[in-house]
């Protein structure tokens, strides 16, 4: 609906800002009208009673302004080529690298000196992990940021981060970095200006002079670190005040109902947008809104935020999508993708978290009901969205599935989770994981678990006894587990050291500001005269590395891996083999899964379900065909084996 009073304020705004609508910012302008109304409606459902609303949405049209002529011309090139494709994320050929810049390569000018390596190993998408200031042991791993714009001087400087980008950007590469959208350090700025008694910042957190209102607040929010930092308030003695502190002491919560705080954070976010960041990270969405009475998690506020942002975005910095890290059931997953008249309209991406736990649940039993489990919500995402697909990241892996999803498989939910705890942090019988246990909550049994994806699956302690055996064994649960994440649709993200078979790192107990978080196990720092062995046959180095190649290759060789959410479950006629179909047009691929240590045996007409298809596939992993049998015949899959079948004639 035409607002004519919007729309004067906005044109008086562009006359000030000395937009030339006529020429090259008439697309922007264009796009800036288009979605004014919808920007208004969501700023006003968050702030049209505050006292500073108005002012601030003024503001927020001059932020957009200024980001937009502010955007680099080569960047601008680069929004209309991926507006030209439509949805260009979604796309089989992009595939991940999560990884620390000082533990990978040790700083942003060395980082580009290994653009090579990952060229060689096909990826073409970097998250960078948090580059940006924050506290020496007062970090949690860059999270704490006390400074948006100034690269920590450990990696380097902004111009190193700008000359990296720019190199990537010439070799047609992928730039991901986060925003900490929630909180920030005690020591940025902002907090200080506060904790000096500036009531304006200290409006831009939640303070109070006493234990009331946070007493109140924690009756109803659940602890995030309860080993590491009970509670969710922490007191500051310069200030005299109780500030919320919802993850760790040092890391002071913003306050969105100040629509200041939301303004500048979206500046932050253009200062991203225009560095050249093709996908931005928004780090735990689901607690920026607080609100008394409520857990302060998955409010309808939090969603009204990041759909208001997705609109600004699009309008200033169109090529810049957005993922939303939101590590929560699948139903409230579903919902930072958008809901309603927003469905596809306020995450463009979320991590598939709950599969990412579900595959390891899966691998520790042998039997895939649980994570069938799940699978009629994850399938509820919306095209033109997507997921970050993944077998582990810099954080734990929490077994926060549904107990409902448990039950369904026969299991109780319990003792299913106690057992897979105990599987993974090795004090299972015969288990060969070598993993731990974080955040154990003394009050509920809860547990995540840390580890990499190799000893996780085995092959530390294969390695230590020498059994060459186990080895071959782990290195197939390796394999497997990456090759399930990588064809469900979605961008696969490695997480570095992972493609190399690298195993738990236990350096970090030698250092202070990480000794007490054991995820930094699976952080590791990268030896990479061992790295070079990937050069030499047969090394557990190269026979990863080499896998992981080809599962690269394959997936960006076949168009229907595209995300077109075309993914359809095979029904489970083995508890041990977990099959997904992927179909395009014409064409169709069988993705089949033996997490089983034995062979396992599937019985031909789980194909013949989707259709008819001739005698012969090809299997794009083997690289050789495979004949289908009559119904009373099967296809049979070795221990952590699988097929990647496609029908030879494409019908």
């Amino acid at each position: 609906m035409y607002d004519h009073s919007l729309h004067q304020q906005i044109e008086q705004i562009v006359r000030e800002e000395n937009l030339d609508t006529a020429g090259n910012d008439s697309p922007f302008h264009t796009r800036l009208i288009a979605n004014a109304a919808v920007i208004r409606e969501l700023y006003g459902s968050l702030y049209g009673h505050h006292p500073s609303g108005d002012a601030q949405f003024g503001q927020l049209i001059r932020t957009m302004i200024r980001a937009h002529k502010q955007r680099p011309a080569g960047l601008r090139t680069r929004d209309d080529a991926k507006m030209d494709i439509g949805h260009w994320f979604l796309s089989n050929r992009i595939t991940g690298m999560s990884l620390y810049v000082d533990r990978f390569a040790g700083d942003l000018r060395a980082m580009k000196g290994k653009l090579d390596y990952l060229d060689e190993l096909g990826v073409n998408f970097l998250h960078l992990m948090p580059i940006f200031e924050s506290p020496e042991g007062e970090s949690d791993g860059g999270y704490a940021v006390s400074d948006f714009r100034k690269v920590d001087p450990r990696f380097g400087s902004l111009e190193d981060l700008q000359s990296l980008q720019e190199e990537m950007m010439s070799r047609d590469m992928y730039l991901m970095l986060d925003i900490v959208l929630n909180h920030t350090s005690h020591h940025h700025e902002w907090a200080r200006k506060a904790k000096s008694g500036n009531k304006d910042y200290q409006d831009y957190y939640y303070m109070f002079p006493d234990r009331t209102l946070p007493d109140a607040y924690d009756r109803h929010m659940p602890e995030i670190f309860p080993e590491s930092s009970p509670g969710s308030f922490t007191y500051d003695k310069d200030c005299g005040q109780w500030v919320m502190t919802v993850f760790h002491s040092y890391q002071w919560d913003l306050n969105y109902t100040n629509p200041g705080v939301l303004v500048d954070m979206l500046d932050n976010i253009f200062f991203y947008a225009n560095l050249g960041v093709d996908i931005l990270r928004i780090d735990a969405p689901a607690f920026i809104w607080k609100q008394l009475g409520t857990s302060c998690q998955n409010l309808p506020e939090a969603h009204a935020i990041l759909r208001l942002i997705k609109q600004c975005v699009v309008v200033a910095t169109p090529g810049m999508a957005l993922l939303g890290e939101a590590i929560v059931a699948p139903k409230e997953i579903m919902k930072y993708f958008g809901t309603g008249n927003f469905t596809a309209r306020e995450c463009d991406f979320a991590y598939n978290a709950t599969h990412m736990a579900l595959q390891w649940d899966t691998l520790a039993t042998g039997d895939i009901r649980v994570m069938m489990a799940a699978q009629h919500e994850i399938l509820q995402k919306p095209y033109g969205t997507s997921w970050i697909t993944y077998t582990r990241c810099h954080d734990d892996i929490g077994l926060g599935y549904e107990d409902y999803m448990i039950q369904q498989a026969g299991y109780e939910p319990f003792a299913h989770r106690t057992y897979i705890k105990d599987y993974y942090s090795g004090n299972h019988p015969g288990s060969p994981a070598s993993g731990a246990l974080f955040s154990v909550n003394p009050k509920t049994n809860d547990a995540r678990i840390s580890g990499s994806l190799a000893s996780l699956c085995g092959l530390e302690k294969a390695l230590l006894s020498g059994d060459q055996k186990d080895i071959a064994l782990s290195i197939r649960k390796i394999i497997l587990m990456q090759a399930h994440s990588f064809f469900l649709g979605g961008i696969p993200m490695l997480f570095y050291g992972d493609e190399a078979a690298t195993t738990n790192d236990y350096t970090y107990l030698d250092d202070p500001g990480k000794s007490y978080d054991n995820r930094w196990m699976h952080r590791p720092v990268i030896d990479w005269q061992r790295m070079d062995k990937r050069k030499t046959k047969d090394t557990e180095v190269q026979r990863i590395f080499s896998a992981t190649q080809d599962l690269i290759r394959i997936r960006k060789s076949l168009d229907l891996l595209a995300d077109y959410k075309n993914l359809l479950w095979m029904p489970v006629h083995n508890i041990h083999v977990a099959g997904y179909v992927r179909t395009f047009e014409n064409e169709r691929l069988f993705c089949v899964f033996n997490f089983c240590a034995e062979e396992a045996f599937l019985t031909w007409y789980a194909f013949k379900q989707f259709g008819q298809l001739p005698v012969k596939m090809w299997d794009h992993w083997r690289k050789k065909e495979v004949t289908m049998g009559p119904d009373h015949e099967y296809l049979v899959i070795e221990p952590y084996g699988f097929y990647l079948l496609q029908p030879m004639n494409g019908k």
